[in-house]
């Protein structure tokens, strides 16, 4: 029996009709909460003209962890709670833009959104993998930026759907959580690091 990726991601299908009023202006609805989402991932932009601030940003929680990972081969409780909780309310976030739930973002209940994955025995993992998960990742980067593309017109056909009937098209939410997880995965391994596990390639 093959061993489940030790990343676990999934999204309840609605049962109900969701609301087509907060559909329709999902993208102004959702300001306040991205806005949030964005100043706790430290990707706050001080000017307009400064892009680096994203990557300074990024870096400021990825770097580190690396550093603690490769010299001192620990992850600590406190650091590892932070990633999973932020990583549980960005997917919320992004669950409720692309319409797979129509209840506001919570900052700390689960909802309808679930991701779960277990603290890592840092010992246990390779000490210098970090360095490099990164750039072996790169080939789910390029699979995931078409199949985001893919993302995009599966969101706007939902919409459209959503409007006319309340409903969400069971084939598109599935493609759509598929992909959500196919991320969640390369982010965990390339960023939250907290597994040596290559992920596979896969929706499911």
């Amino acid at each position: 029996m093959v061993n489940p990726y030790p990343v676990q991601f999934d999204v309840d299908f609605p049962t109900r009709p969701l609301g087509r009023l907060t559909t329709a202006f999902r993208v102004i609805v959702a300001i306040p909460i991205v806005v949030l989402l964005t100043m706790l991932s430290g990707e706050m932009f001080s000017d307009s003209d400064d892009r680096n601030s994203l990557v300074i940003g990024g870096a400021a929680v990825f770097v580190p962890l690396v550093l603690m990972l490769v010299f001192r081969q620990k992850y600590p409780r406190w650091w590892f709670d932070w990633n999973l909780n932020l990583m549980r309310f960005s997917n919320r976030v992004a669950a409720y833009l692309a319409l797979l739930d129509d209840r506001y973002p919570s900052t700390d209940e689960e909802q309808s959104v679930h991701l779960e994955f277990a603290y890592p025995d840092a010992r246990q993992m390779n000490r210098w993998l970090p360095l490099v998960k990164w750039l072996l990742a790169i080939p789910h980067y390029v699979v995931l930026f078409f199949l985001g593309l893919g993302v995009i017109a599966a969101v706007v056909i939902a919409w459209f759907a959503i409007l006319f009937t309340g409903t969400y098209p069971r084939n598109l939410f599935d493609y759509v959580v598929g992909v959500f997880r196919w991320n969640n995965r390369v982010t965990a391994y390339a960023f939250t690091l907290i597994t040596d596990q290559y992920p596979p390639f896969s929706l499911r």
